[in-house]
């Protein structure tokens, strides 16, 4: 079918509000299907046996592969129909899930999970494009808002009913909640959506693609190996050099081909650059950070897991209430400042963090997680309108894909550095004299895996040390992160554009804490093939400026 251009009929079906409550409830699943594995990791080490590196994979697989494919994924919607594009990945989010919930070993969850990678890639910046079919431009921004708002919610929402789901099922039941979810989707697509396409799209480049995937994989691989192996082992050195091959070709070709899938020449717009970085480094420790956070709180401080998910409220809430009151913050100071300070007090909170001892206890926790999300709040919102609102119009679609992707990239690094830096203090830290060699490696594997040997054994002395190794190794996570936010206010502060404030008649419109593509906003247009970049399902999203540049 061809694409709908006709004003007229557009925002005159009378259940375009019902395929957009199914559009909700996608990413509402997505959103908290990317915080529901982080309090879920704890369960799956002990009952799977799990490694750290193992669980990492377990959290990576999904973002590596949602990061690779969320661009070819828009352009196939574009040349083949964004509703049957939607209908397949909310298809292969299914089956991923179903896999997941039937799964029986470590191996077998990381498959799953990067199915359902694949399936998100698809409905992510779909589900966004679409609704310029459904709604005339005086309702667009409205529905846009609903969507985004959906992805949001599910980011608190995931540790809550991923804990619950633990605490009365089986581990697998944090796999099956996806099943109904899109299933439902799949069904109101099917009966309320109408087909669009843009035949004038570039094409999807494979080669491109699979570059793409293959270096990102292979530098993840050599990061979260590394600590097992040594930085020095053969496998890991040829992962890195082959990383470094397999991407510098990607940045290669891409800057040759006329209509790149990647336009890295929107680099060259410094405050595209150092919002973008700004954007990347918070999902690095936000990422880094939800990975591992729900181990301290379920191995060492003892909660369940539905304990665990609601102690994670308190940087959720100051997410959202920041995000919410960074648009008359960045009207009254400029978008500059409000992105160098939160970093500040982002930087100040992981500091705060570091000093997080054994005997800290929950409240001190709270109190520094509380002001990471203020800090993540205050500094995420305008560094990605500062971005999006430097392209030129035509090049929205391009310029959002990129961002989106490098932010996807971003969190996959933080969980693989972060996640390895902990994994190696963990182990070097571990008192395990005593122990026979195969149980002293077992332990070291993990907190949890120590725990358990400790408790089968009745050593409470590897427990103690278990948890004196593990808050160690999440301090000096937090310390590594703290360093790097205030090298990021530094370059923020040096480098950003303009402090110029902003008119009331040209304020950041944010709708409810999630962020949204330029081109899926663009309330002036019908449908576009720049539209399909759109959104992602990781962290807080906002809609773009309004109007041009606000730095």
């Amino acid at each position: 079918m061809a694409t709908v251009t006709n004003s007229a009929a557009v925002g005159s079906d009378p259940r375009r509000w019902w395929a957009l409550g199914a559009l909700v409830a996608s990413m509402l699943t997505l959103g908290f299907d990317t915080t529901i594995l982080n309090v879920a990791l704890p369960t799956m080490a002990e009952q799977l046996g799990a490694s750290t590196g193992q669980q990492q994979w377990m959290a990576d697989a999904y973002v590596v592969v949602f990061a690779a494919l969320m661009l070819p994924a828009g352009l196939l919607g574009d040349r083949f129909g964004r509703r049957n594009m939607l209908i397949t990945g909310l298809g292969i989010f299914l089956a991923g899930s179903l896999v997941g919930t039937l799964a029986g070993d470590v191996n077998a969850v990381i498959a799953a999970r990067a199915v359902m990678g694949v399936g998100a890639a698809l409905v992510t910046p779909l589900a966004l494009s679409v609704l310029p079919s459904l709604f005339a431009p005086e309702e667009r921004t409205k529905a846009v808002g609903i969507v985004s708002a959906g992805s949001t919610l599910g980011l608190p929402l995931g540790p809550i009913i991923g804990g619950w789901l633990l605490n009365h099922f089986w581990w697998g039941s944090v796999f099956l909640i996806n099943i109904p979810m899109a299933a439902i989707g799949i069904a109101a697509c099917v009966f309320l959506l109408p087909e669009t396409r843009d035949p004038a799209s570039p094409k999807v480049d494979a080669v491109s693609t699979a570059l793409t995937a293959a270096g990102l994989g292979a530098l993840i691989y050599a990061i979260i190996e590394a600590p097992t192996r040594g930085w020095g082992d053969p496998l890991v050195l040829a992962m890195d050099a082959t990383a470094v091959v397999l991407i510098t070709a990607l940045v290669l070709r891409e800057r040759r081909v006329e209509r790149p899938m990647l336009d890295m020449g929107l680099l060259a717009h410094r405050g595209f650059l150092f919002n973008t970085l700004a954007a990347t480094l918070l999902m690095f420790v936000l990422s880094g950070l939800l990975f591992v956070l729900p181990q301290y709180l379920q191995a060492v401080l003892g909660n369940d897991a539905l304990g665990t998910g609601v102690r994670l409220l308190p940087m959720m809430g100051g997410l959202i209430v920041a995000s919410r009151a960074a648009q008359p913050v960045v009207v009254r100071f400029g978008a500059r400042a409000v992105v160098s300070a939160g970093l500040v007090v982002l930087a100040f909170a992981m500091l705060l963090g570091s000093r997080t001892t054994i005997d800290s206890g929950y409240g001190f926790t709270a109190l520094w997680l509380s002001i990471v999300g203020f800090g993540f709040g205050f500094s995420i919102v305008p560094a990605m309108a500062g971005a999006l609102g430097t392209l030129p119009t035509d090049r929205a679609g391009s310029g959002s894909g990129l961002l989106m992707t490098l932010r996807q990239v971003g969190a996959a690094i933080g969980i693989a550095l972060l996640g390895s830096l902990l994994a190696s203090t963990f182990r070097d830290r571990l008192d395990v004299t005593g122990l026979p060699a195969g149980v002293a490696d077992t332990a070291g594997e993990s907190v949890v895996a120590a725990h358990v040997i400790a408790e089968k054994a009745n050593l409470t002395d590897l427990a103690a040390s278990a948890n004196s190794a593990y808050v160690h190794g999440m301090s000096l996570v937090m310390l590594v992160c703290g360093i790097a936010a205030l090298a990021s206010a530094l370059l923020a502060a040096a480098f950003l554009p303009g402090t110029a404030r902003v008119d009331e008649a040209e304020e950041i419109d944010v709708v409810d804490a999630g962020t949204v593509d330029a081109g899926a906003v663009d309330v002036g247009a019908e449908d576009s093939g720049t539209e399909d970049s759109a959104a992602e399902d990781a962290g807080p999203d906002l809609v773009t400026p309004t109007a041009d540049a606000r730095q």
